[in-house]
């Protein structure tokens, strides 16, 4: 049995663009910086189309830790 949804786009876009949306996404960048530890911090923003948190190396040494080990990456993918 085969069920047809149809989106709301409108819809749809209000809530990729919502404060609710931008607090789920900052409250997983801010567990990755727990995992992560000094040296890294959280930005968020919001685009044309959605909300973004990311999570930045903000020290030369984090920036190179991250560049030589994906470090935010992991950390991000394991929260």
């Amino acid at each position: 049995m085969a069920v047809r949804v149809e989106l709301n786009h409108d819809g749809v876009k209000e809530l990729l663009r919502s404060p609710e949306m931008l607090a789920i996404c900052e409250e997983h960048a801010q567990k990755a910086v727990q995992k992560l530890g000094e040296g890294y911090e959280v930005t968020t923003h919001t685009g044309a189309g959605r909300v973004n948190a990311s999570v930045v190396a903000t020290t030369r040494e984090t920036i190179r830790e991250n560049s030589a080990n994906n470090t935010v990456l992991k950390a991000v993918m394991s929260s």
